[in-house]
């Protein structure tokens, strides 16, 4: 009876979308929670076996030397292979040998589905091909993620919707309405920026595995990956709520270091819905915030060793540029920086 067993086979994920959306954090997140052996490799160093760079095989040892060398846990692994969009082929060179894009896809095809890979053992140096462990790639789950600069205009040309690029559809006979439409929507800068996401969200919602193949993945290395995730955009509230909700928001960040120097800071909500508002502009998603953060605070932060500043303020007229962040002062600073109950007690 147990030569008819079931084999249940694993089934790749590749995650999809705007930069900044998460990818990668969900992926680290994961791996703290779950107990197993779990590697991130960057795509982008991966070269063809054979030239410099880092062979495929080199994602396995990765995920190895996570499982502390034990073979068997690390066949039941996670590997993470980021950034894969920048192994696309380039379309239009037809080079012989596409040694970082395309010769990667073909090189990792065999391992996607399971095959057996010679990973080097623990002390071995790579060059010298010393002693080899087999691992089966069978039952390690493959999870990619890119962004796919455009791949919204390519599902966009496929599904052959007319989009006058501000969310509006292009309606034969109200040229003229929509045209307005379109404009109205272009005066006012941030429900652009919003509505270009809105829109690029509903492409990528419509995403299939030809649109990738258009992108210049290979039909094949597709082919492996049956789950396809597109993420969506962050939105304002969104934004507003990673400055400020997790255990190391940017907001704590900066206020743990303003207490180093024993001032306190604070920010409005208007300022922080202002922020987000800016970062929507940016359009690198989450990571826009610190940009904007660092712009906002560099007087402060200048302001603030040896002075006799207490608290900062930043409202929304400060992060609109309107206005300069309020300091509240307190006594001066004398020369040495002891606290008051120190000198008191040196006398």
């Amino acid at each position: 009876s147990n030569s008819h067993e079931l084999r249940l086979e694993k089934s790749n994920i590749l995650l999809l979308g705007p930069t900044g959306s998460g990818k990668t954090l969900l992926a680290q997140t994961i791996a703290q929670c779950l107990d197993v052996p779990f590697a991130i490799c960057d795509c982008t160093t991966l070269t063809q076996a054979g030239y410099v760079g880092e062979d495929i095989e080199s994602v396995i040892a990765k995920l190895l030397q996570d499982a502390n060398y034990s073979v068997e846990k690390a066949q039941a692994g996670i590997v993470f292979l980021d950034e894969v969009d920048k192994i696309g082929a380039v379309p239009g060179i037809h080079q012989l040998r596409d040694v970082g894009g395309e010769g990667v896809q073909q090189g990792m095809l065999k391992m996607l589905e399971g095959t057996i890979v010679n990973v080097p053992e623990k002390n071995s140096p790579r060059k010298l091909r010393g002693e080899t462990v087999q691992v089966d790639t069978t039952n390690i789950l493959f999870v990619a993620s890119g962004a796919y600069n455009g791949l919204d205009r390519l599902i966009s040309r496929r599904k052959n919707e007319k989009y006058l690029g501000f969310g509006v559809p292009a309606k034969e006979g109200a040229g003229r309405r929509a045209a307005t439409q379109a404009d109205v929507a272009n005066q006012s800068g941030l429900s652009t920026a919003e509505e270009d996401n809105l829109e690029k969200d509903a492409m990528l919602a419509h995403v299939e595995a030809r649109d990738l193949i258009e992108f210049g993945m290979i039909p094949e290395f597709v082919g492996r990956f049956p789950v396809i995730v597109p993420f969506h955009s962050l939105n304002k509230e969104l934004l507003v709520r990673i400055l400020t909700e997790p255990k190391n928001a940017l907001v704590h960040q900066y206020q743990i270091l303003f207490s180093m120097d024993k001032v306190e800071l604070s920010f409005s909500s208007e300022a922080l819905r202002a922020i987000a508002a800016q970062a929507m502009e940016r359009k690198t998603g989450a990571r826009g915030l610190r940009a904007i953060m660092e712009t906002l605070l560099l007087d402060p932060m200048f302001e603030i060793p040896g002075s006799d500043i207490l608290s900062v303020h930043i409202s929304e007229e400060v992060v609109m540029g309107r206005s300069s962040p309020v300091f509240i002062r307190g006594r001066a600073v004398e020369e040495d920086q002891a606290p008051l109950e120190m000198r008191v007690k040196a006398k």
